[in-house]
């Protein structure tokens, strides 16, 4: 099963949408901050143009980003976005848009920044499975590559995306919204695609995802939660030993298999109860469950609530 295969299953259990909030055109010197983010959205930047520094305000641990650089923060931590001279900023002017994103402009005159701005929403529970399993910054680059190799790439097709937004937030067309809106859920899962295909994540899902012999065990994971995996079956599936696979997997993903089996089984347990003719009992069994008594358990244990707790404040907020 292919990274394509478990990324269409992640995205089938969690709902994400994406919206464009700011078009940033400054000449440096410029700074940007942001605070931190509800625990069910995730920041995202797009440098179109230009270079960019990427702070933590409280480590002052920076990164430079540079042209056709996106950057996610799944964790939703605060940061700062600067040129780097740290010079005084030059006032910005913002104006609103019809399609509902803001153009922020300054009158610098040094190198020049074009800068997408947004956010992800993930649809609770399942910014708790998007926190445990994906790094706090999440780098990625789109790539214009028009060798054999790269038009199906997935650094290519962030290109293509990243221009089309580009082109549409460009002006106040007719329909700017619904179209900036759905590329924008897109950037989330080609930059997904990207990471994992980049081999160059060090821990967490895309890192599992992008390990050739590692890959069948999450796959099939996200393919049949609710079979009752053993640790030899999912080593078999990667041919390895048993105590090498769990070294393994946990160096790559930071967590256990069977860590990673549980918390699949509640985010998809979660939507379940979302229906309101279908019983505990009923969910418990849909996730692997034998003992409802169980799954009440580990259910309260890993998202903070009760299947019950939950299934209330699910209907609360429809």
């Amino acid at each position: 099963m292919s990274e394509v295969d478990w990324l269409s299953h992640l995205l089938q259990i969690i709902t994400v949408t994406g919206q464009l909030e700011v078009r940033c055109a400054y000449g440096a010197p410029w700074r940007v901050a942001w605070n931190k983010a509800a625990a069910n959205e995730i920041p995202y930047h797009v440098i179109v143009k230009g270079r960019a520094i990427l702070e933590d305000p409280k480590t002052r641990a920076a990164r430079e980003l540079l042209s056709g650089d996106i950057v996610l923060l799944p964790h939703g931590a605060a940061h700062v976005l600067h040129d780097g001279s740290g010079q005084t900023p030059i006032p910005t002017q913002q104006r609103r848009g019809s399609a509902g994103w803001m153009l922020s402009e300054n009158d610098g005159e040094g190198e020049q920044l074009d800068l997408l701005c947004g956010r992800f929403f993930i649809a609770p529970p399942h910014d708790r499975l998007i926190r445990n399993y994906l790094p706090a910054n999440l780098v990625t680059r789109a790539v214009d590559s028009h060798g054999e190799d790269g038009m199906g790439s997935a650094s290519n097709q962030l290109a293509g995306l990243v221009g089309l937004m580009r082109m549409e937030s460009s002006g106040d067309r007719a329909g700017g919204r619904a179209i900036l809106n759905p590329l924008s859920s897109a950037l989330f899962t080609l930059v997904l695609r990207a990471a994992s295909q980049s081999g160059k994540a060090p821990e967490g899902l895309l890192a599992l995802a992008g390990h050739p012999r590692l890959a069948p065990a999450i796959a099939a994971m996200f393919a049949d939660a609710a079979r009752p995996w053993k640790l030899p079956d999912l080593a078999d599936l990667c041919g390895m030993s048993r105590a090498t696979f769990m070294r393994q997997f946990q160096d790559k993903l930071g967590r256990s298999a069977l860590d990673f089996l549980t918390d699949l089984r509640m985010s998809l347990a979660a939507n379940e109860l979302k229906k309101p003719a279908i019983s505990a009992e009923a969910v418990a069994e849909t996730v692997g469950y034998q003992s409802v008594s169980a799954f009440r358990h580990v259910f309260a244990e890993r998202m903070g609530m009760t299947p019950g707790e939950w299934r209330r404040l699910a209907h609360k907020g429809e």
